[in-house]
């Protein structure tokens, strides 16, 4: 698996953590179950298969009922998530964050669902899982709905604190980016000493952006890939890209944003990060345009046991001290998640590898050496 970093290309300014991924936010783990099979003729119900499911995990221990401060920002909202509602009414993430598919949201929802019941018993677990997705339907047989209820199990069964796979992975399999072939990705960062020391980790799913817009570390990558020397895959009726400098109102995808810190942010100050998590997007090149359904969770694991802490007294209610981070330091965690995500972006790019899907339509890496070429010509930092 080749990242950003193995080729030169180094993001921003500030440190990255020791995995360069969301898993350096101690307590965060990802596991995902990738799906690929058959080649060919498109049938549906039996494929070719191009799918999977990517799990974030924000705690090591009492995922079900250990709830932590969260929030949501929606840069574009053609999706169809699943928890979002609950999450954004009571500002709190209570359970893993699934990316997948966008026909196979209710299947991973109700295998969820079961887990937490399995866990916690019918009566004592009552949050709707946070289930996001992205429509894979150029290279997979997304009709089939081949993700299942034991891909779910794979996926946790996989989840590690460690390093984690890019590219063609998880939720990742069948995603294109930028016309390109995309995926997984993620990068972290960590914030100066002096104002905390905290660390930001990112996680993406690409599938989302114009050809001619993809932009790393400010070069206009896209313009040297024209689609007459690597053509953008497409299907009857579908079209990634765009084609003669225009760019057609066809479904285009979108991009799914987690970010995880272990600062001590409110919910309030997890939207506004969110938010910024999204500019990171912008840097690439993405619009959140008009069939892109682009939206970002955030969620800080310093404050814990928002769940079960609350303890009622007379006709009083107290909890357990909340911490929160000082407004006037939070600059430091926006510039964070904004490079981690940018990072991200590109880290799933180069990842990635070329794919060939249903009625053997084709997605073409984004080729390294070539990409290296373009950077140099323009003098980036790489």
């Amino acid at each position: 698996m080749t990242r950003a970093r193995d080729l030169g290309i180094i993001v921003g300014r500030l440190p990255a953590g020791p995995h360069n991924a969301i898993t350096d936010v101690a307590g965060v783990s990802v596991g995902h179950a990738t799906l690929i099979s058959g080649s060919g003729r498109r049938v549906r119900g039996e494929g070719p298969v191009r799918t999977g499911l990517t799990i974030v995990i924000p705690t090591d221990d009492a995922v079900w009922s250990d709830a932590m401060f969260a929030g949501v920002h929606i840069l574009s909202g053609v999706t169809h998530p699943t928890g979002l509602e609950l999450l954004r009414e009571t500002g709190r993430l209570c359970g893993p964050i699934a990316m997948t598919s966008s026909w196979s949201v209710g299947t991973v929802c109700d295998a969820l669902v079961a887990r937490g019941i399995s866990a916690h018993g019918p009566m004592g677990f009552g949050t709707p899982p946070v289930v996001l997705e992205t429509w894979d339907g150029i290279l997979n047989d997304i009709e089939g709905q081949h993700v299942r209820s034991e891909h779910v199990d794979e996926a946790f069964a996989a989840a590690s604190d460690g390093a984690v796979v890019e590219g063609n992975v998880g939720g990742g399999t069948g995603m294109i980016c930028h016309g390109f072939k995309g995926g997984i990705g993620t990068a972290s960062r960590v914030t100066d000493a002096r104002i905390g020391g905290y660390t930001v980790g990112v996680l993406v799913q690409t599938n989302h952006g114009h050809r001619e817009r993809l932009s790393i570390n400010g070069v206009p990558v896209g313009e040297h890939f024209p689609v007459s020397r690597i053509p953008i895959p497409s299907i009857a009726g579908q079209m990634w890209g765009a084609s003669g400098g225009l760019y057609p109102s066809r479904k285009l995808g979108s991009i799914l944003v987690v970010v995880a810190t272990d600062a001590p942010l409110l919910p309030t100050q997890c939207n506004r990060l969110a938010s910024r998590a999204m500019l990171g997007v912008g840097r690439t090149g993405g619009a959140g345009e008009n069939w892109s359904g682009d939206l970002c969770i955030a969620f800080a694991t310093a404050n814990r046991g928002l769940s079960s802490d609350w303890i009622v007294e007379g006709a009083h209610v107290t909890s357990s001290m909340v911490e929160m981070l000082a407004d006037p330091l939070i600059d430091s965690l926006f510039y964070a998640a904004i490079e981690a995500t940018e990072e991200a972006i590109v880290n799933a790019l180069v990842a990635a590898e070329t794919m060939t899907g249903g009625d053997d339509v084709v997605a073409y890496a984004l080729p390294h050496d070539e990409l290296m070429a373009v950077m140099r010509e323009h003098g980036a930092r790489a």
